[in-house]
C-alpha cells in the first residue's frame, strides 16, 4: 500500500531547507510526502549555551517523540545534532551526500589576530580550538539560527563569529568568500586548521525500526561514502563519550583507496590538546572498529583523565 511519508523537521530556515531537499528527492522517486514542522526545545531556549542544558539530542528529542507517537513517519536532521545512540525503535536509514564539513569565521572586515579579539560561538569544540590557537582572545557565547547569529555579530563589537560553512551555503549566504545577507555584508574565512564536529555538513534521515515502507524509501537516498565517513566519526565520538559536553572534533575522508581520519580532544580552556591521525585501506575497514580504536588510543594517552576533568567542570 502506498502512503504519504510525513517528514518531521524543526521549523528553522536551515532545517526546512534540509527537509525540503529530502522531500524533493523522495518525490522524484515517485513517493508522496508531507512536511510536518515541529519546534524543538533547542530552538526555544536561546539564553543558555547548549552544554548547560543537560540534554544531548536537544534538537532531535521533540521529533523522536513525534515519530514514536505516530505524528511523523521520518525525521531529517543535521547529523552532528543527533546523539550517537538513537532511541529504542528509531533507526538511521540514510546519510545524504555530505556538504562542506568546514567551520568558517565570519567577520565585519579584516582582523589582526595578534591583537586581543572577541570571537563568538556556542560550541565548546570551536571555543577550545580557537583558544588553543589564540590564547589571548576572548570567546563569547552565541546562539540562535543563522540569520539571528549574523545579526548579533553585526550588532555587537565582536571581531568575528564561527559558523558551519555548510549551513551558510545551503541558505545562499556564501558568494565566494563574501557573506550575502540583506542585513550583513561580512567576509568569510574557512578555518581549515579547525577539526569539525563529527558528521558536520551531513544530513541524516531516521525512521521507526518497524516501518519497512519508509525505511526502504529513504534508504534509496543513502550516499555510501558519506555514510562510511560519518559512521567512523560518530564511533569516535561515542567512544570518547562526547555529545555536547566535550570539545571533540573528528573528520574522515576517502582518498583513493584509503580513509584518512583526524580526531581531537581538548580541555575546555583549550590549553590541553590530544589528537590522532590515522589511515586505513577501505578494503580493510569491514569488521574493523576504526573510529573506536582511534578514540581508545586517545583515551589511553591522557584522554581518560581529561574527560573526567571535563565532566567535573561541567557539573
Amino acid at each position: 500500500m502506498k502512503k504519504t511519508i510525513r517528514i518531521g523537521t524543526r521549523d528553522s530556515e536551515l532545517a526546512l531547507w534540509q527537509a525540503n531537499t529530502v522531500k524533493s528527492k523522495l518525490e522524484n522517486l515517485g513517493y508522496t510526502t508531507q512536511l510536518v514542522p515541529v519546534k524543538s526545545e533547542g530552538d526555544l531556549v536561546l539564553d543558555k549555551p547548549l552544554y548547560e542544558m543537560g540534554i544531548t539530542g536537544i534538537f532531535t528529542k521533540t521529533l523522536d517523540v513525534a515519530m514514536i507517537k505516530g505524528i511523523v513517519d521520518i525525521a531529517v536532521h543535521s547529523m552532528k545534532d543527533v546523539p550517537t545512540l538513537l532511541p529504542n525503535g528509531i533507526v538511521q536509514t540514510a546519510v545524504l551526500e555530505r556538504g562542506s564539513s568546514e567551520d568558517i569565521l565570519v567577520t565585519n572586515g579584516e582582523i589582526d589576530f595578534k591583537k586581543s579579539c572577541t570571537i563568538a560561538t556556542g560550541s565548546l569544540r570551536r571555543k577550545a580550538q580557537w583558544l588553543h590557537r589564540y590564547p589571548n582572545h576572548k570567546v563569547v557565547d552565541l546562539r540562535g539560527n543563522v540569520n539571528t547569529r549574523l545579526q548579533k555579530l553585526k550588532d555587537n563589537d565582536w571581531q568575528g563569529a564561527i559558523f558551519a560553512k555548510a549551513g551558510l551555503e545551503r541558505l545562499g549566504f556564501m558568494n565566494s568568500a563574501k557573506i550575502k545577507s540583506p542585513s550583513f555584508g561580512g567576509v568569510g574565512e574557512a578555518l581549515s586548521w579547525m577539526i569539525p564536529a563529527p558528521a558536520q555538513g551531513a544530513m541524516v534521515i531516521v525512521a521507526l525500526e518497524n516501518d519497512d515502507f519508509c525505511k526502504e524509501a529513504t534508504s534509496k537516498l543513502n550516499d555510501t561514502s558519506s555514510e562510511i565517513c560519518t559512521r567512523i566519526e560518530r564511533e569516535f565520538l561515542r567512544t570518547l563519550e562526547g555529545g555536547c559536553t566535550a570539545p571533540i572534533g573528528a573528520f574522515a575522508e576517502i582518498i583513493g583507496n584509503e580513509i584518512l581520519f583526524k580526531g581531537c580532544l581538548f580541555s575546555l580552556d583549550g590549553k590541553e590538546k590530544l589528537e590522532i591521525e590515522k589511515r586505513v585501506l577501505l578494503q580493510n575497514l569491514s569488521g574493523l572498529n576504526f573510529g573506536k580504536n582511534c578514540a581508545n588510543e586517545i583515551l589511553e594517552n591522557g584522554g581518560r583523565e581529561l574527560m573526567l576533568s571535563i565532566k567535573k567542570q561541567m557539573q
